[in-house]
């Protein structure tokens, strides 16, 4: 690329997104919105024991700087001057939580994943001191059910269950944050003045702030006994937090902030009053953009923040349908059942039958989310007969998720009163062109995904850009680029999709109820735990141990 050219490329932007499953580093053009370059590296999940999901945080920083690196390193071989990145913006998986030492840096346990089960126990104990065991008791200041899903009770499990955290946070040295904040921290200096801060959208999902008041709420920090001085400060989606302090970009601002939902909302460009759209990564997300007003939902959505895109600018808010489970599920099918070696063996498997042949697959390996909030579900295959084979079940767990997205979609629908009539997608799974059909016939709406897939990273990058003190990318509608895309129209008739998600409420029903949050004492099931059984075989021995003693006595 010729030096002249080179020019003509103007400020380019940097966006890490950090997601359940990998961490990526995209630079785009400011002016264009084109992608130049990125790196992308896979991030190890550990299940210390069933329904825990945990990160290393130390793993997690150090693929944002590998990915950092790599990319600046194929952007110099392109001969573009990475002195062009003015900025750099974040996205990140939510709710995760990591509690680390701020003197000597370093993370007091491993980070506690969403989708993580081990707070049920806790959230059972925390019902008991609500009226009525009332879920939705703080929705209205939080926008948010009690549920495992979020980050204050994973915080309070860590409290009552690491030592380590709980003498850090009694001597006023441990740190909360959800990734967002244990990444700018670490980025802007670390144990050496980094800056310990989050953005509301980040915040929004603790159930520790107010999302009217825009600030960490003392009497939900009281009842669920929180350390205040924990927390970080909350500041908006679109502002300079801090500088670099280390690798290629030193000195380049940290100048935008969101979570991974909120930035694909932002980088799918729905900054109108109910455009929507739906995020396929490890979970499936579909927010709908409800404006500058708080929706409550009466059919199981969350509202949460949209976006606040600087300072003085307004709050726009969402309603949410979270589903814990979709690309988690063909990664399932890999490492589980090891059916398929590849994502995309399991579209040519699924092609290859194109039908389930009555097979309906519940992947509630964490529960139900949206609009459920069922946590003692578990994940079901049912309708199996002898003909069914892997294909058919490939084929099932990809309904599955657009079957979940169909039961978001109907709850947003009567919500907001006015029925979507396209959904915008986004995400890792949208490469899968079998699922969008599935999802486009099963929704019977067009299904419109853009030609450029990176829009998570896309929206950290406009709101970096965007900031005050960087400003070399413009959020006017009339500015914004226009996106080419790629649309999916339905191809059954709405008869038929009635006809199977029917059948997939159905199995949902059976897949409810199975957990509780008691565990046997010994951590085990024993046959004497069922009375009538236990006097089954007691006095079965008993008549076999007489038996024997009379057939002696006999000889």
């Amino acid at each position: 690329m010729a030096a002249s050219n080179r020019m003509a490329l103007g400020p380019l932007v940097g966006s890490i997104d950090q997601g359940t499953s990998s961490t990526r580093f995209l630079v785009f053009n400011a002016k264009t919105a084109e992608l130049l370059s990125h790196h992308q590296v896979e991030i190890n999940q550990k299940f210390p024991k069933e329904g825990w999901v945990e990160q290393d945080p130390k793993d997690i920083l150090r693929s944002v700087h590998e990915c950092v690196e790599k990319t600046c390193e194929k952007l110099q071989k392109l001969n573009i001057d990475i002195t062009n990145i003015k900025a750099i913006g974040v996205s990140n998986q939510r709710e995760t939580t990591v509690v680390w030492d701020r003197v000597t840096g370093e993370p007091l346990h491993n980070a506690i994943v969403w989708l993580d089960l081990r707070t049920q126990s806790t959230v059972e104990r925390l019902l008991k001191k609500i009226p009525g065991r009332n879920k939705a008791y703080f929705q209205s200041k939080t926008g948010l059910p009690i549920s495992t899903y979020f980050s204050a009770v994973k915080l309070r499990w860590l409290l009552d269950n690491v030592e380590a955290i709980r003498k850090a946070a009694d001597n006023g040295r441990a740190l909360f944050g959800t990734i967002d904040s244990w990444l700018i921290w670490s980025l802007t200096g670390g144990k050496n003045g980094g800056i310990h801060c989050t953005d509301v959208t980040n915040a929004s999902r603790t159930m520790l702030f107010n999302i009217h008041s825009l600030e960490w709420d003392s009497d939900l920090c009281q009842f669920f006994n929180i350390p205040m001085d924990m927390l970080p400060k909350v500041r908006s989606s679109s502002e300079i937090y801090g500088l670099m302090k280390s690798g290629a970009l030193t000195g380049v601002p940290i100048s935008g902030c969101l979570g991974d939902q909120s930035a694909a909302l932002v980088g799918q460009m729905c900054f109108q009053d109910g455009q929507a759209k739906n995020t396929y990564g490890t979970g499936c997300f579909l927010l709908c953009n409800t404006g500058q007003k708080c929706v409550f939902s009466e059919h199981g959505l969350l509202t949460t923040i949209a976006y606040k895109l600087g300072r003085d600018k307004p709050v726009f808010y969402a309603l949410e349908g979270s589903v814990a489970i979709a690309g988690a599920v063909v990664r399932w099918l890999k490492d589980n059942l090891g059916i398929v070696k590849s994502s995309q063996e399991v579209e040519k498997m699924a092609a290859e039958v194109g039908t389930s042949y009555g097979c309906y697959f519940v992947p509630a390996f964490s529960g139900l989310y949206a609009p459920y909030w069922e946590p003692s579900a578990r994940g079901i295959i049912c309708g199996l007969t002898q003909f069914t084979n892997k294909n058919h079940i490939a084929f099932a767990a990809l309904e599955a998720v657009c079957f979940q997205t169909r039961e978001i979609l109907d709850a947003i629908n009567k919500d907001c009163g006015i029925p979507l009539h396209q959904l915008q997608v986004d995400g890792g799974m949208t490469s899968n062109k079998l699922l969008m059909q599935l999802q486009s016939d099963i929704l019977c709406i067009p299904v419109v995904k853009p030609s450029m897939p990176e829009t998570t990273g896309l929206g950290a990058a406009m709101a970096a850009g965007a900031a005050e003190g960087v400003g070399i990318w413009s959020l006017n509608p009339g500015d914004l680029t226009p996106v080419t895309c790629e649309r999916f129209q339905p191809q059954i008739n709405p008869e038929e999709s009635e006809f199977r998600f029917a059948r997939w409420k159905k199995a949902v029903m059976k897949s409810m109820g199975w957990e509780t949050s008691e565990a046997p004492a010994n951590g085990g099931t024993s046959i004497f735990c069922s009375l009538p059984l236990g006097f089954f075989i007691m006095s079965s021995m008993i008549m076999l141990i007489g038996a024997k003693y009379i057939s002696g006595a006999g000889k």
